[in-house]
């Protein structure tokens, strides 16, 4: 049998027990994929990170990240939850305030904000805007009726991690949206395709919102940092952000199911294209240790 420690930490959290729980395994050399997919699935939580060395001399620390259900390219709440454990366990030295994570998406820079307490920011990938959805089959297929939609149309929008992004007239519309695996199929026509439903509202603070990924085995996700920038960039392209370019806002996320998350935003020019920061605090929560075969390679 051999020992690896983990850690628990709440993402986008302002106290325990709130934001979204990652699980993350800060010397993962020796485990196979299968049994990290194992081992996320064993936590059950919306995503487990390893930690391996870097591919890349740029590169501090190289993470994996999987779903109960998949591995994932790129994903927020892993990314910044991972930073602040590489942190604090000495995997990147304490006193750095920016590095690179090695990811399949390529490498994510990460920054270090310690002006009021400790904020790990990430730089969104690359943003694409794709196909629109259709407004009234968004409605049905949430439980919503077709007053309570805002009016720009449903779009798939991805950096990395794709989510159809779809914007209600307030919070009590969100709150009442549920999307289930039956409607996942709907919303997709029979394409094949991991698509997540992003549900928001816009707010004086920035947006209102609920995120759904039943085909990545989670029902809804309580903070959701690689939707987060597309967000932005959705909201500012149809006039629904509450500031110009360059100001800071914020999703509230998770709320409803009762993991409230704050994930703050700052955007740096051309209307956040390829140029949006997301970030908030993280709060350790436990810690413990795995005891697996010695036969985990595969």
């Amino acid at each position: 049998m051999s020992d690896y420690d983990y850690s628990i930490v709440d993402v986008f959290a302002e106290a325990p027990l709130e934001g979204n729980p990652l699980a993350v395994v800060p010397q993962a050399e020796g485990i196979g994929g299968a049994t990290m997919q194992r081992i996320a699935r064993e936590f059950n939580l919306s995503e487990t990170v390893f930690m391996l060395p870097a591919r890349s001399a740029d590169c501090a620390v190289r993470f994996r990240i999987f779903t109960p259900y998949m591995e994932m390219k790129f994903a927020g709440h892993p990314t910044v939850g991972g930073a602040f454990v590489a942190l604090e366990r000495g995997v990147v030295p304490a006193n750095v305030d920016s590095f690179l994570i090695d990811e399949e998406i390529g490498s994510v820079p990460v920054r270090v904000d310690r002006s009021d307490g400790v904020r790990i920011w990430l730089t969104t990938p690359p943003i694409e805007f794709r196909e629109l959805h259709d407004s009234a089959l968004c409605a049905e297929v949430l439980g919503l009726r077709e007053d309570d939609m805002l009016g720009p149309p449903p779009q798939l929008v991805t950096a990395g991690n794709p989510n159809i992004f779809i914007a209600v007239r307030d919070r009590d519309a969100v709150d009442r949206a549920w999307l289930d695996l039956a409607g996942v199929r709907r919303l997709h026509a029979g394409n094949q395709s991991n698509d997540c439903a992003f549900v928001f509202t816009p707010t004086p603070e920035g947006a209102y919102s609920r995120m759904f990924a039943p085909e990545h085995g989670v029902s809804e996700d309580p903070a959701t940092g690689s939707a987060t920038g597309p967000l932005a960039a959705y909201m500012m392209k149809h006039g629904l952000a509450p500031h110009a370019d360059g100001a800071r806002f914020h999703s509230e996320q998770g709320t409803k199911m009762g993991r409230r998350s704050i994930l703050e935003i700052a955007v740096h020019g051309d209307h956040g294209r390829n140029a949006i920061e997301v970030g908030g605090r993280v709060v350790p929560f436990a810690s413990g240790t795995l005891r697996l075969p010695d036969a985990r390679t595969a």
